[in-house]
């Protein structure tokens, strides 16, 4: 790898780079007398919004505030060292989205937020279980796993909780990024580009950095409510934000919000009842409560004090199918629901992070920054409204609420990082130096559940973990890195990464990073990048186990050191590795359009994925050697496991636009397009100890079809006096599913892991309208409406339709299953 990384930056050296300018250009300053220049906008959908810096003027400025959104001058911190570095300036593509966009999509949650904004981030609609609580995104067609979060550029920790349902997220442990206060949130930075050289594991297909607010006084509420045309799915977010000064120029902020979700359910007429009464295909009911701050406090004139915090707590409930009272496995609890149940899985979910850190400028002439961050996710399972007829039949009753098991997750980082300046007479530009190492401590506890949720058959609904199946798993991790930026000539910058990285479980890692800029003028500029990166499997890919039962199946999925795991062949996991290429260029043909393209190429080796699927008898030997105990041989079985199950290649392109419109008396117009192309296609398949294929061919498509071939957003925010009005129109493209058979074919074709149904769900299209008003230069309200078409994705057939009542695709990454959402918005500023 260092020889490819030499070969690389001398490549770059002795050629005209590859490398461009952001998507956003510059804005100008307007002379006494004209007609203000326009603002610039990010190249993604914007929505309207109002910056920190404009809240604070509305107090005292009494004409209208306008609704600017992020700016390209915006100084960022990711992806580069350089601390004067703005987005249009920079060597990757950075996407800067404001918080104040962010609250204006309507969208309670973040995840739902971003996926409005950025057509390069995706998410799955709907999972199964506890996956249906965890609110997660990935980037450019990879998973959660290879997206990196950071929260003022310190990683943030994963939930503790695997990501089980099917589809492409299967198998992940991701950041539960709604757990973050967007009442505390400035501004997100976006960086599609692979930067694991710079931030170490995870970061293989970008970055979203959230940045905290820096507000030095004032107050803010906001609230927001709203729901579904069908009349289901209230929600309510509402928040308050308070900022002061401290001494010496330093500030103090606190957030906090409460969230409200309520159920809504999408699903067709059971084959059983005939009529529409099972709620698999559901958003959870959830309660939640965030906290956090975020403050800096200046010592002296070269030292800082600076710590951030977040503390949430969550209550959620996920609906499972409905059990008529008979059902494949026997559990029949005539006393206890006469009429059926429907089990529920119920999470009670603790996130909490909190950085201390300390920099200045007094260390050798280096600027530092040293810190340490820690944070955890500890989630309680129990399963609600069901039965155990394991239990009944030995001792006479049932319980109908099992403690099922508890995940707990702690990751504790420690940063040192140095930076400094050089001039130098044979350069354009000073050499920005930096040096820096971090040690993390990562513990992953699995507990077992109560004896009367996993006596032999369990609790209906979910199997308990066993107490052989429960595991503490820790390990430690130790990296150091550099990092070089300078500009050759006047025009052209070339910025060096290089990382090593030591885990006590998988071992050393050595990766790099060569990006380059060239700005031919100021209507074209090129910019690119070859990175190689790295993605250590978590320790939960490791350790996780369960057992998910439906009223006529059963699936596992075991861990890799479990007995089941070695009966079905799974080996020790290895870390993934990539390498990656991208190209842009910019153009700016007139002042007030601004163009970018990004193309790139990432191959990842021994990608890790939930493979090895084995069904019938021998999965359910496997589950009864792991402690998992499905006694109903006649009902359909699946076992799986984590494994390096395939070699992947994703190549893909990402365009951004923006135009601005001058209406004079009547205001002005930003217009805006985004659009993300990407396919992944697979390049092997690993083989298990037993001599099978790793993937079948629907975890195949999980890969390399769930997810769009390409997503649209465009429109524009037109601002006229105190009023302003947004549409934006998302397209999203074709997603390709190898279906499960469940009806209408032969019994060997049913839940098999061999013959599944290709389907292609077609493109959709989806409207997005907001209307707002500054009744006040304080008080702004807004009336919008999410997909206002009510426009839902096609019926899948019904021989794929489990239990006739999953009418919808719930794996794949496309379109809302739920309809037209309306929401009230209101935000006021003291």
């Amino acid at each position: 790898m260092k020889k490819n990384v030499l070969l690389v930056a001398t490549f770059l050296t002795a050629l005209v780079p590859l490398g461009s300018a952001m998507a956003q250009s510059a804005q100008t300053t307007t002379p006494p007398g004209q007609k203000p220049a326009p603002r610039r906008t990010p190249s993604v959908a914007p929505a309207p919004a109002r910056s920190s810096a404009s809240a604070s003027r509305a107090a005292v400025v009494r004409r209208p505030v306008a609704h600017p959104v992020a700016s390209d001058e915006q100084v960022i911190v990711t992806g580069t060292r350089d601390p004067h570095q703005h987005a249009r300036d920079s060597v990757s593509p950075v996407v800067v989205i404001s918080g104040a966009q962010l609250r204006a999509t309507g969208q309670a949650d973040l995840r739902d937020a971003l996926t409005m904004l950025v057509p390069s981030l995706t998410h799955q609609t709907v999972g199964t279980g506890t996956a249906n609580t965890i609110d997660s995104i990935n980037l450019r067609g990879l998973t959660s796993n290879q997206t990196l979060i950071l929260v003022n550029g310190k990683r943030r920790h994963p939930t503790s909780t695997v990501y089980y349902a099917p589809g492409p997220q299967q198998g992940t442990t991701p950041v539960d990024i709604d757990m973050i206060p967007t009442s505390e949130i400035d501004h997100i930075e976006v960086l599609e580009d692979g930067a694991a050289a710079q931030y170490g594991s995870d970061a293989i297909a970008g970055v979203v950095n959230v940045i905290l607010t820096r507000r030095k006084h004032g107050v803010q509420f906001h609230a927001d409510n709203g729901g579904y045309y069908k009349g289901d799915g209230f929600t309510s977010r509402e928040s308050i934000n308070g900022a002061t000064e401290l001494p010496n120029g330093g500030f103090f902020n606190i957030g906090a919000e409460v969230k409200f979700q309520d159920h809504a359910v999408r699903g067709g007429y059971d084959n059983r009842t005939k009529v529409v009464d099972n709620p698999i295909i559901s958003i959870p009911r959830e309660l939640q409560e965030v906290i956090g701050y975020n403050m800096e406090y200046n010592i002296n004139d070269t030292l800082k004090l600076y710590s951030f915090s977040t503390d949430s707590h969550k209550n959620a409930d996920a609906l499972q199918n409905y059990r008529t009272g008979t059902n494949v496995s026997g559990a029949t609890f005539p006393t206890l629901y006469p009429n059926g149940y429907v089990p529920i899985i119920e999470n009670a979910e603790n996130d909490y992070s909190v950085t201390l850190g300390f920099k200045g400028d007094t260390f050798l002439g280096f600027d530092f920054d040293a810190s340490t961050t820690y944070g955890g996710n500890h989630n309680d399972v129990e399963i609600a409204n069901t039965g155990s007829q394991s239990y009944l039949s030995t001792y006479g009753y049932t319980p109908t609420q099992f403690h099922q098991t508890a995940y707990t997750d702690t990751q504790w980082t420690n940063n040192l990082d140095l930076r400094r300046s050089f001039h130098t007479p044979v350069l354009a530009g000073p050499i920005n130096f930096a040096i820096g190492a971090e040690y993390r401590y990562e513990s992953y506890k699995i507990g077992a559940g109560d004896y009367n949720a996993y006596y032999i058959s369990g609790a209906q609904g979910q199997h308990a973990i066993p107490p052989g199946l429960a595991s503490t798993s820790n390990r430690d991790v130790t990296a150091g890195y550099t990092d070089v930026s300078t500009k050759i000539i006047k025009n052209w910058q070339v910025d060096l990464a290089g990382r090593f990285e030591h885990y006590t479980d998988v071992g050393n890692t050595e990766i790099g990073k060569v990006s380059s800029r060239y700005d031919v003028n100021k209507m074209l500029a090129f910019r690119g990048t070859i990175s190689s990166g790295f993605r250590a499997p978590t320790l939960a890919e490791e350790h996780f186990s369960s057992l998910t039962e439906s009223p006529t199946s059963a699936s596992g999925v075991l861990a890799v050191d479990s007995p089941g795991g070695r009966i079905l062949g799974a080996r020790p996991l290895k870390p993934e590795r990539s390498t990656s290429f991208s190209a842009g260029i910019l153009l700016n043909p007139v002042r007030s359009m601004h163009l970018s393209l990004d193309a790139y190429q990432i191959d990842i080796r021994d990608r890790i994925v939930v493979g090895g699927v084995y069904s019938g008898t021998n999965a359910i030997a496997a589950m009864e050697a792991s402690g998992l105990y499905f006694p109903s041989t006649s009902a359909t079985a699946t076992a799986q496991y984590e494994t390096n199950g395939a070699s992947t290649r994703t190549r893909g392109m990402d365009i951004t636009g923006t135009y601005f419109t001058d209406l004079g008396r009547y205001g002005h117009i930003n217009w805006d397009v985004a659009v993300n192309f990407n396919q992944t296609n697979i390049r092997s398949i690993a083989r298990d100890l037993n001599g099978n294929p790793e993937l079948n061919a629907q975890q195949q498509s999980f890969l390399t079809s769930y997810m769009p071939r390409n997503k649209e957003i465009f429109g524009g925010t037109w601002v006229w006096k105190n009023l302003d009005f947004t549409v934006h129109e998302i397209r999203y493209g074709r997603t390709t599913s190898n279906n499960t058979y469940w009806n209408d074919v032969p019994a060997s074709m049913i839940n098999s892991v061999h013959s599944f149904l290709r389907w292609v769900q077609s493109p959709k299209f989806q409207t997005n309208v907001a209307i707002g008003y500054n009744v006040t230069p304080r008080l702004h309200l807004q009336l919008g409406g999410n997909n206002i078409g009510n426009a839902y994705p096609r019926k899948i057939p019904y021989s794929v339709q489990y239990l006739g009542s999953e009418i919808y695709n719930t794996d794949v990454q496309q379109m809302g299953l739920f309809g037209g959402y309306y929401y009230l918005q209101l935000d006021y500023k003291l």
